[in-house]
Formats: C-alpha cells, structure tokens, sequence
C-alpha cells in the first residue's frame, strides 16, 4: 500500500486515486495516434476519507475549477509521451494543487493611507479636474 504525503497532516492512499490513460490531442506524429499516454487523476474529494471537514471545505472552495458535479477532482496530464512520466507529474501536479488551496494565508492586517499618498491623490484628482474643465465651449469676448 502506497502513501501519498501531501502535507505533515495529510497522507492519502493511492488507493483513492484513480488513473485512467487516453489518446493525447495536438501534434506528435504516429506515435499521438497509436498510444493512449494522456493520464487523467480523479480523485473523489466529496467522500474520501483521508480529509478532515475543513481540509474538504477548502479543497471544494479553492479547486471548484477542477471538480465535477459529483465532487470529484480530476487533473489531466499528456506533456511527455509516456504514460509512466504523465502519471508521475499528474501526481505532482495533484499534490502541488492540494497544498496550495490548504495553505493558510496570514491574517491582513489593517493599513491606513499616508499623509504624502492622500496628497498625492488629491493633487492628482485636482490636476484632472481642471483637465476636464479646459474642454469646455470656448467663449467669444
């Protein structure tokens, strides 16, 4: 039994991964034609067990791009012309993914413009205003 480890709290067996390989699009000659080395990674995000709720709730918010109705994940891979190569950074790419959306950004912390940039504005706020005041009729004296 595999162990994928995504984060120190995270570990996934392969198991819950499924693989299914297809015909890569684009150019490549005979060889696009005649072997299935696109790998696509699905992975049920909605019912596995290996995620918390949170960890779950994040995923679904974070990679809603990359999951289905049913609430799976699936990632597509076909840059290299093996399967065992796509396989390996459709792995990769799924880990790196993962880790992105649980990552916990610091709390922002509230800021309050600079006296020079609130002068800054102004300036820049009068300075075109009197802009648009130019392009009025020209009046015959």
């Amino acid at each position: 039994m595999v162990i994928i480890t995504v984060q120190p709290d995270l570990t996934i067996p392969e198991e819950e991964f499924s693989y299914t390989a297809s015909r890569s699009s684009g150019p490549g000659g005979q060889h696009v034609n005649t072997t299935s080395s696109r790998i696509t990674l699905r992975f049920d995000v909605q019912n596995s067990p290996s995620l918390s709720d949170w960890q779950r709730a994040k995923i679904l918010e974070k990679l809603a791009g990359y999951i289905d109705k049913e609430g799976v994940l699936a990632i597509s891979c076909e840059s290299q012309r093996s399967q065992h190569a796509n396989r390996k950074e459709v792995l990769d790419r799924f880990i790196q993914l993962v880790q992105k959306a649980l990552k916990k950004l610091p709390p922002r912390k509230a800021t309050r413009p600079t006296l020079g940039s609130k002068n800054r504005r102004i300036t820049a706020k009068k300075q075109r205003g009197s802009v648009k005041q130019m392009r009025g009729k020209v009046r015959d004296e």
